[in-house]
């Protein structure tokens, strides 16, 4: 019998992410929900950092939520899904091996989601203000802003890697003040977010599962 398993944990961007993955793919892993502060032993001895989400499949273990985006979309390819239409399932595959995709995720990741982090826990780095994290993290906004200002979606008119990629750390910047998200200068990041949110896609991904460790039952990706 075949390891497929993933540790997820629902609200975690990294974890939205590869869950996207999957639900675009045809690869059907058992889903172990998890709370941060409970992590299953389990887990720990084969991923020890201790981060979601972490896939395995047979004698792989793959603990990056960019690598499993491309793990799923590459190996388990389903063309024929759901969510979006051939061509546009066709220009996702291609658009994994995008450098301008690649390079505006590793923006996201790593400029981005430090002032993210800082602008969302103001309180725990009183260094500065929160309005001055906020600012900081507006710079890769504005960004998108002109990126969108092409198409609907950053590469293309429907999405690809990089809007899946990207959209849940915006959604959770977006949390952070919703009344003055609402009404920021950046149009058409709003429309770019809410188009995704509300997506049958993304409601899928957000489905609510119960916590592994309650009882260990096997319940496979929705």
């Amino acid at each position: 019998m075949i390891m497929n398993y993933l540790y997820s944990f629902r609200r975690c961007p990294y974890a939205m992410r590869a869950r996207i993955s999957l639900h675009l793919s045809h690869l059907n892993p058992e889903v172990r929900e998890i709370i941060l502060k409970n992590k299953p032993a389990e887990m720990l001895a084969i991923s020890p950092k201790g981060t979601v989400p972490v896939l395995v499949y047979e004698e792989q273990v793959i603990a990056e939520s960019l690598d499993i985006f491309q793990f799923a979309l590459k190996q388990f390819p389903q063309s024929n899904g759901p969510y979006l239409l051939n061509a546009q399932y066709h220009t996702l595959i291609e658009s994994l091996d995008s450098i301008d995709a690649k390079t505006l995720i590793q923006q996201n990741d790593v400029v981005f989601k430090p002032w993210l982090d800082k602008y969302k826990y103001a309180d725990r780095h009183p260094e500065m203000s929160q309005l001055a994290y906020r600012q900081q993290a507006e710079l890769f906004l504005a960004s998108l802003e002109q990126q969108l200002s092409q198409d609907a979606f950053l590469f293309a008119n429907h999405p690809t890697f990089a809007d899946y990629a990207i959209f849940p750390f915006i959604r959770q910047f977006a949390g952070v003040d919703s009344i003055w998200f609402a009404s920021c200068p950046y149009p058409r990041v709003r429309v770019w977010l809410n188009s995704l949110i509300e997506s049958e896609l993304f409601k899928q991904v957000m489905t609510k599962y119960p916590l592994w460790l309650d009882d260990k039952a096997t319940i496979h990706l929705k």
